[in-house]
């Protein structure tokens, strides 16, 4: 669903879809200003001075993610950025923050246990469901007939979870997070329905997207629950859940996914996952309904939510990525009249849909929404190339190759439960940049491995220092996140926050496709299976290199905009 989860995605992102959001109204699209920083934190004069001075030096028109000017720096409940341009944070009418906790107890207290443990739940069924239909899915498409249509299934949960994360700040927002999140779970199970049940690829390709609205749905949500039912003191932790709860269906979710699809076969990965989505739905609806009102967002039904500009733009968004996928699979000239329809969509989506400020890292919220991009997206593409590095040049078997990722998912939610510590509270920012160094660092050891003399264990390793890095970075972007979001904008901050880790993976694995094929990849892929059946070792490290020293070259840009945070 998202890079909140211990390995590449989303979900996806989503998503994890991936990877969510504009730091500011969500309804404003032409009164927009750079988002600056916090105050929360304590940070020196000068860099409140530069954040307020960057909220006013935007040109306040053309389209974008809007937020109005702010007058005042923020505080830990209230962040900079408000509904309408006023003149005094007194004026804009601020949301009642979360109620203060209670002196003792955290996440598995009294009063959070319930919605913990049911969020927990319900991560965890995503997780199981991402993890294993990688296993199940070679299988169902020759079943169907449908090999042509095998990067169909994944894109499509990937570009329909990115309308859907949108949608799902626009509808928490103006609604509340309980219609997008129950909604979002209901879709997700019915795509696992209808792809379970498909008796052909097309309508399989149908249920991964209504999967992806559902996964795009409830990621976003959860944040939102996340940023009105938990204190800020427990914010930190319940983050730290979401990457513990990929753990388990990390590392049992191929190995049940292969054993069902032996012995019961495929359709049962997809058609018993709906049944462990009704026990998250009853724990967690009484808590749900306990949830602090905030403010009422602007009002509007279903026409008004869908006919938003940022839910447009995100339709446009997730069309261009699917003309751009279908073009990249023709192999004649027509196909550039797609490519050029969907880098028409894609590109002004992307400019508009992340906060004004993103990609020169503006100071504050756009630095955390930038980061999250580079992260997901050095990480998933590096992390796809790794299984076939290790199954065509070193002759592992797909199945130790896959374990060597392993390692990373554990690490992941080490890194998380880290940050959580209350000690590192104040070093929360210098986290995401440590984080996203240790991921460089991890990287751009993987293509050692090339070298005969250099033991393949080498991988294994990097990958657990790379997901201890991704830990650190992940849920601290997430705790800053809310703590400068506002209760009504914790929605389409959120949404933009794991929209910006979906396009990551799509820029960044795209990216890495092309130098892989360009560095003579194409090769190794088209005879992969021969390769492997005869030496397993094929002569084109220069394609592996080429993507592991970019997406490094990613990943410390990522730790390079920490400094503006």
């Amino acid at each position: 669903m998202s890079a909140d989860r211990p390995r590449g995605t989303d979900p996806g992102t989503h998503a994890d879809v991936g990877t969510p959001t504009d730091l500011g109204t969500p309804t404003d699209f032409d009164a927009h200003t750079d988002l600056g920083t916090h105050a929360s934190s304590g940070p020196e004069a000068e860099r409140e001075a530069d954040a307020q001075a960057e909220a006013h030096s935007g040109p306040g028109s053309g389209p974008g993610i809007g937020v109005a000017t702010a007058t005042t720096v923020a505080t830990a409940d209230h962040p900079a950025g408000a509904a309408e341009p006023t003149g005094s944070a007194e004026s804009t009418g601020s949301a009642e923050p979360a109620p203060s906790a209670p002196a003792v107890g955290g996440i598995l207290g009294r009063e959070h246990r319930a919605l913990t443990f049911g969020i927990i739940s319900v991560v965890s069924v995503v997780a199981f469901e991402a993890s294993a239909v990688n296993t199940a899915m070679p299988v169902a498409a020759r079943a169907l007939d449908g090999i042509g249509l095998y990067a169909f299934a994944f894109s499509a949960y990937f570009t329909a979870s990115l309308f859907a994360m949108a949608l799902s700040g626009e509808w928490s927002d103006r609604h509340g997070p309980l219609a997008p999140l129950f909604g979002g779970i209901v879709a997700f199970g019915a795509g696992l329905l209808v792809a379970g049940g498909a008796q052909s690829m097309g309508m399989f390709v149908v249920g991964r997207g209504v999967q992806g609205i559902g996964g795009g749905l409830v990621v976003v949500a959860l944040y939102v629950v996340v940023g009105r039912a938990y204190p800020e003191r427990l914010r930190p932790s319940i983050m730290a859940s979401f990457s513990a709860a990929w753990v388990v269906p990390v590392i049992v979710g191929p190995l049940v996914a292969g054993t069902v699809t032996e012995h019961l076969g495929w359709r049962w990965v997809f058609l018993a996952i709906p049944l462990l989505i009704l026990l998250p739905l009853a724990v967690m609806l009484p808590a749900l309904r306990k949830l602090p009102r905030t403010r009422p967002g602007p009002r509007g039904g279903v026409r008004q939510v869908l006919g938003n500009r940022r839910c447009l733009l995100a339709l446009g968004v997730a069309v261009g990525a699917c003309l751009l996928q279908y073009a990249g699979q023709q192999p004649d000239w027509f196909a550039l009249l797609p490519a050029a329809a969907g880098l028409a969509l894609l590109v002004p989506g992307i400019v508009r849909l992340l906060p004004r400020g993103t990609f020169r890292a503006a100071r504050g919220l756009p630095s955390i929404v930038l980061m999250r991009g580079l992260a997901a997206g050095a990480l998933v593409a590096a992390e796809s190339f790794i299984p076939l590095m290790l199954v065509t040049q070193r002759g592992l078997s797909p199945t130790l190759a896959g374990l060597s990722l392993t390692g990373g998912g554990v690490t992941w939610a080490l890194g998380s439960y880290v940050q959580s510590r209350p000690r590192l509270e104040p070093y929360r920012e210098r986290l995401m940049g440590l984080g996203l160094v240790l991921l460089a660092a991890a990287i751009v050891t993987v293509p050692l491995a090339l070298l005969d003399g250099v033991p393949v264990a080498i991988v294994a390793a990097a990958w657990t220092v790379g997901g201890f890095g991704m830990g650190l970075n992940i849920s601290s972007g997430g705790v800053l996140l809310l703590k400068l979001s506002r209760p009504e904008e914790a929605g389409s901050n959120s949404a933009s926050l794991q929209m910006s880790d979906a396009l990551g993976n799509v820029t960044f694995v795209g990216i890495s496709g092309v130098l892989f094929v360009a560095f003579g990849g194409g090769e190794i892929a088209a005879h992969a299976p021969a390769v492997t059946a005869a030496s397993g070792v094929a002569s084109h490290p220069a394609a592996f290199v080429a993507v592991f020293a970019t997406m490094a070259l990613v990943a410390l840009a990522g730790a390079a905009a920490a400094r503006r945070l």
